[in-house]
């Protein structure tokens, strides 16, 4: 169907796609049947809700994060004050604000109160348009929790807002969410290949406006004109050519709009309807729709409406040809039209021949919803002469939800002494007539008049949810309170990046699959082959899983299925060395014994295990945004899909097989299995904390020779471009062509091919101007043309972060690693009653952390310049989790050696039954170790530049995590239980003296 869409939209002199005649196409395939089963059918529109999305950076698109400038809320709060004491506060803050997490406000406050501290906020914000809020008496933490909860509210405006503006902008699946205490907002638009038209989109003040309305009997013969207009070309067609189809086409290629004409395009669905509103003066609480108490005029008033609906429809009706007939449907005020119809309609009233038809150059405007049968209704505005709102949004003074006198939502709103004059002539000339309130070019209620409103202060009631009341309250404060926001965050990945990204991703998820799946049947023979159906029902699951709940698949959620691949036979690697253990024993057991016993026993260690995986999982979640998120996501669906497969399936099939002995199993070996080791590992222990020290030591060195690590643009801040050439480049001679214009702060490095480049600057990193951005890239193009004969080379990705958004991921970024392994040490020390269990297992995990970054800053001493970014993190907390995992399955053992060791008065010491619980652990810590190996090498090597980084962290960790469960974390538990012990030898001796 895509295919099939871009063939229709596409213009076969140009080649471009157009955007509204490929939506179009969509539209009218949206209920065509295109999978059947014998007890249900999927259309078009069914199949494509559920399919899995895919993220920015498989399928290309723009990637922004806008910040609502507090500033400029608290500056419209106090009237724009220019209160010295004031912008002395302001500025202060701002500083403030570069080294700490704390709100804004908080630091505003703090700012005014060391500056002036026997002065009072008060003085500042107790105008009348706060007065029923702030009094001149008012404290100043009083005063904060009034301009706290405005910041918040505006941030909620902008966030309905650019939700709206998104809607509109006719992007599949589209992403926009607050980010909590952060006052920003993250926007992921796929597919998006215009980013400066998103900036404009984005970046654009809100703009409320009141308009008058024309009635429909008013302009009845501008639509009969129309209709007739739309015949006339209906018949031409079909004379010229005898397809009517024609027709269609030529209106999707209209003209481009007019600047004086308002018109909205395709719009989010939901059910409301805007025109039955009641606009009275504030206090009457007139319910047109749900009151028996209206005066005569509006009694008249609505006669004559009818009246004239009744005049419009015999009117117009008679006279409409099949073309208008199918794209208006007369609802009694209004013309009206389905969605998808829209911008056929809007490309007809761009024609200046069509708009000459209407009253003065009338202005149009959809509503922002459709009724509750799927109808848009048009709304034709009376147009002045300068083709001003006869009233704007910034005389709004204040607008909240409130209940009538009937208990029903309504919303009432006050304006200030301008608002009010004019107010009371706009309310005073259309009594018994709706005016329309318009944001961004879209109808959100059109109110009738009940009654001149002299006061200001008005009441809009009617057919309102509680939830649509408080919308049309925060739309009309949106005119009080301007929220402008400011792009802090920017990545735009190109399509042929992305498909690159998917192939490669695809390659080292089916490469990994493969290699484990032998490596399974040859470990394992008939087990093995069990555990990967296991395997591929658990791919099976996730991607459903992911489908199903609407997710977005990411390069790094792909990685994380990859992951995934590697760690779901861990489960049942633990199962099957558990039945060989039983199988070995001296007296013999019986298979289905064996098989019975090994599930039984490996339970604990299951669970244990996967469950401190999964909470480092909701730790990357919560902490974590964009494709790190997604890296999240599929890890905990993976690890709770994992469990079911590796725990029912696996055992349903190994059962039917094996019942009745009918059929042995085994679990034999094609290939040398490890047999009970014998290892002294404890003894080896200070060994192993010697070579540990020793390389983190190196790392160290490293880090002081490189002046730090290699942080990203996340971490510190920038802007970085992905450059593709048309033939080879030298990263050396690039970075030598840009150094004479970047000052400092320059990183080039060759990215995947031989000819693509990625360049990194922190030049003007403090100016996150669009300006700035246009000027660093202008250099960078510039710079580089020499190497692609004198053309500029083609920018396949580029992003940007702001210094303040780097701080705060970098801070962020730190509390994720420390709450984690808080987290990890609790839960052990719960779920094993000892606290050196708990101290063993962070002291693995320190080692772990310091063991990878160790590893990067070497790596970059070498040459390999590997990046520390968001991405890095998620690779960090997953080492934690698999290391964790290692470490809990060898302590799980540990505690059961113990119990069976006291239980039997064997008399052993604790460092036998550590050395004996490692021992007996080996063969599955190898083989757990070996299938994730595979895989992750496997990501190192074919998942491409982007995930490089990643995969090598992950390998490094993997390495070193399977090490220091072994030499790290049981020898510490050892270390803490001899000191334990000693104190209590000791405490007992004193005692006794």
């Amino acid at each position: 169907m895509q295919q099939k869409a871009e063939e229709y939209a596409r213009n076969p002199k140009t080649g471009v796609v157009s955007n509204s005649k490929k939506q179009k196409y969509f539209d009218s395939v949206d209920n065509q049947v295109v999978y059947k089963l014998p007890w249900a059918s999927y259309d078009y529109k069914e199949v494509k809700q559920k399919e899995l999305s895919l993220g920015l950076d498989l399928q290309g698109g723009m990637h922004v994060v806008v910040e609502v400038s507090p500033i400029e809320i608290i500056k419209a709060l106090s009237g724009s004050s220019a209160s010295v004491k004031l912008n002395r506060s302001l500025q202060e803050a701002q500083k403030a604000q570069a080294n700490s997490q704390e709100k804004f406000i908080f630091l505003f406050q703090k700012a005014f109160d060391k500056l002036y501290p026997n002065d009072k906020l008060a003085d500042i914000f107790a105008s009348s348009a706060n007065r029923e809020k702030i009094r001149t008496n008012s404290t100043n933490d009083e005063v904060i929790a009034f301009i706290g909860k405005e910041v918040d509210e505006g941030i909620d405006r902008a966030f309905e807002i650019l939700r709206r503006r998104i809607d509109k902008f006719g992007v599949a699946n589209p992403n926009i969410q607050k980010l909590p205490g952060s006052g920003r907002i993250m926007i992921e638009l796929p597919g998006v290949d215009n980013p400066e038209r998103v900036r404009k989109l984005i970046s654009g003040v809100a703009k409320l406006e009141f308009w008058e309305l024309y009635e429909l009997n008013e302009i009845a013969l501008s639509f009969s004109q129309l209709n007739q207009y739309m015949t006339k070309l209906e018949k031409a067609a079909q004379k010229t050519t005898g397809d009517s189809t024609k027709t269609e086409t030529k209106v999707d290629t209209a003209k481009k709009t007019d600047d004086n004409l308002l018109v909205a395009g395709d719009t989010t669905a939901q059910e409301t309807d805007s025109t039955e509103n009641s606009l009275v003066a504030g206090g009457t609480k007139t319910d047109s729709s749900k009151t028996d108490s209206a005066n005569t005029k509006k009694d008249t008033a609505k006669k004559a409406d009818t009246a004239k609906k009744k005049d419009v429809k015999k009117d117009t009706t008679q006279q409409i040809g099949s073309k208008f007939a199918r794209l208006f449907k007369n609802n009694g005020r209004n013309y009206a039209a389905l969605v998808k119809d829209t911008a056929e309609i809007n490309s007809y009233l761009r024609r200046p021949e069509v708009r000459r038809m209407f009253k003065g150059n009338a202005l149009f405007f959809w509503d922002v919803k459709p009724d509750a049968n799927g109808l848009l209704s048009l709304h034709i505005a009376k147009n002045t002469r300068g083709g001003k709102a006869p009233l704007e949004g910034d005389v709004v003074v204040d607008a909240r939800q409130e209940f009538d006198q009937n208990s029903q939502p309504e919303v009432s709103m006050r304006m200030n002494q301008l608002g009010t004059n004019e107010w009371k002539k706009l309310t005073r000339a259309n009594v018994g007539r709706r005016v329309a309130i318009v944001l961004d070019g879209n109808v959100y209620s059109a109110p009738t008049v009940q009654n001149e409103i002299p006061s200001g202060n008005s009441s809009i009631s009617g057919s309102f949810s509680i939830e649509e009341a408080k919308d049309l309250a925060n739309i009309l404060k949106a005119g009080k309170l301007p929220a402008p926001v400011r792009i802090v965050e920017e990545a735009i990945v190109g399509p042929s990046l992305g498909q690159k990204s998917i192939n490669q991703g695809l390659q080292s998820m089916l490469v990994g699959l493969g290699l484990v799946v032998v490596f399974m049947i040859l470990y394992y023979k008939l087990g093995g082959a069990i555990a990967n159906v296991a395997l591929l029902a658990n791919i099976f699951f996730i991607v459903g899983i992911l489908a199903q709940f609407g997710a977005v698949l990411t390069l790094p959620g792909i990685a994380g299925i990859v992951l995934t691949i590697g760690m779901s036979v861990d489960a049942n690697v633990l199962i099957y060395e558990r039945i060989r253990e039983e199988l070995r024993r001296e007296q013999a057991v019986k298979l289905p014994m064996a098989i019975k016993l090994g599930y039984e026993k490996a339970y604990s260690s299951i669970i244990d295990a996967n469950v401190t995986t999964f909470l480092i999982g909701a730790i990357l979640y919560s902490f974590g945004s964009g494709g790190v998120k997604g890296f999240a996501v599929t890890l905990m669906i993976g690890i709770a899909c994992s469990l079911f497969s590796a725990i029912f399936i696996t055992r349903l099939i190994i059962e039917a097989i094996s019942r009745g002995g009918k059929r042995n199993i085994g679990f034999s070996s094609f290939i040398p299995t490890m047999g009970k080791a014998n290892i002294q590992f404890i003894k080896l222990r200070k060994k192993a904390y010697m070579g540990s020290a020793a390389f983190i030591t190196c790392g160290i060195i490293a880090m002081v020779i490189n002046g730090g690590l290699n942080l990203g643009v996340d971490f510190k801040g920038g802007r970085s471009y992905v450059v593709k050439f048309e033939k080879s480049v030298a990263a050396t001679d690039a970075r030598q062509a840009l150094t004479d214009s970047f000052k400092g702060g320059l990183e080039v490095k060759t990215f995947g091919a031989s000819n693509q480049i990625k360049v990194t600057t922190s030049y003007l990193i403090d100016d996150e101007s669009q300006e700035a951005d246009k000027k660093v890239k202008a250099m960078v193009l510039n710079g580089l043309k020499k190497f692609n004969d004198g053309k500029a080379p083609s920018v396949e990705s580029s992003s940007k972060v702001g210094s303040t958004i780097a701080d705060d991921i970098r801070n962020t970024a730190q509390t994720a690693v420390l709450f984690s392994l808080v987290v990890i040490f609790i839960y052990i020390v719960v779920r094993f009653r000892r606290w050196q269990y708990g101290a063993g297992a962070i002291a693995a995990l320190f080692h772990d952390v310091l063991f990878v970054l160790s590893a990067f800053s070497i790596a970059h001493l070498l040459g390999f310049t590997l990046e520390i970014d968001q991405v890095f993190i998620a690779a960090i907390l997953t080492v934690i989790g698999y290391s964790i995992n290692d470490t809990v399955v060898v302590f799980d053992r540990i505690r059961e050696e113990d119990e069976d060791n006291t239980k039997g008065h064997r008399g052993q010491a604790f460092s036998e039954v550590l050395n004996n619980a490692i021992n007996n652990t080996l063969s599955r810590t190898v083989m757990t170790s070996t299938t994730t190996l595979v895989v992750v090498l496997t990501l190192f090597l074919a998942g491409g530049e982007v995930l490089r980084g990643f995969s090598f962290a992950l390998l490094i960790g993997v390495l070193v995590g399977t090490y220091s469960s072994v030499f790290i974390a049981s020898p510490v538990v050892l270390d803490f239980y001899n000191m334990q012990q000693k104190k209590d030898k000791k405490k007992v001796t004193e005692a006794a003296k």
